[in-house]
């Protein structure tokens, strides 16, 4: 009995939309945390007006970055939440 060979599916004319959704995923993942971080860190009290002002500036920027990626790619917020089967959504629903 001979083994099922793997392949790997590459089509040239979605190839970059898709490295496009995997990079912007991890990105939106790490603006997240980022962002939730920032936040506890508001509440603890550990930051100072100024740092919240920068960091919140920061954020804002990084955001608007990411929905001009997602439309120049024709991307979703939807198409960055990667399935991960039994283990849900990568990212959390908002």
């Amino acid at each position: 009995m001979e083994t099922p060979r793997w392949r790997v599916a590459a089509d040239p004319e979605t190839v970059e939309r898709d490295l496009s959704r995997l990079v912007l995923t991890l990105v939106e993942l790490v603006r997240q945390l980022v962002e939730r971080q920032c936040v506890r860190r508001m509440e603890q009290g550990s930051l100072t007006d100024e740092q919240i002002e920068v960091l919140g500036v920061t954020l804002m920027r990084l955001e608007e970055a990411m929905t001009d990626l997602c439309a120049r790619f024709e991307l979703t917020p939807q198409d960055l939440n990667l399935d991960l089967g039994p283990l849900g959504t990568l990212l959390p629903a908002d």
